[in-house]
């Protein structure tokens, strides 16, 4: 199972340089797993420069994968997370939903690099 970061998806629906790292796992949409938070800052950002059209293009695009919504036990196990590895909030939920679906995370995000089970690609 693959999750791609908040970062990465901008990255793809951007097409930056490292656009083509997360077509790997984007492309493969029966091992992807969004976490719900991943929707939120993926949506406001993409509603922010280009509208809320394209915003509902790509959220629909995110959706071709599994969305793993926050529950109460994935919202506590993050917060384990947060302290232990100095994670902010989104962050740990993507860590904590990678860890319960047993995925990879696909980043361009610093706070993962050191993270067992990341692909990470420094912008």
């Amino acid at each position: 199972m693959n999750i791609v970061d908040s970062s990465g998806w901008l990255e793809y629906f951007s097409d930056g340089p490292n656009a083509g790292r997360f077509a790997v796992p984007l492309e493969e949409t029966s091992a992807l797993v969004v976490p719900s938070i991943t929707v939120y800052e993926v949506f406001k950002v993409v509603m922010r420069e280009a509208g809320e059209n394209k915003a509902l293009q790509a959220i629909a695009a995110m959706q071709k994968g599994t969305v793993a919504n926050l529950s109460s036990r994935l919202a506590m196990d993050a917060a384990r997370l947060s302290l232990r590895h100095q994670l902010p909030m989104a962050d740990s939920i993507i860590l904590a939903t990678a860890i319960i679906h047993e995925a990879v995370i696909w980043t361009q995000d610093a706070d993962f690099e050191s993270l067992p089970k990341v692909k990470y690609f420094p912008k």
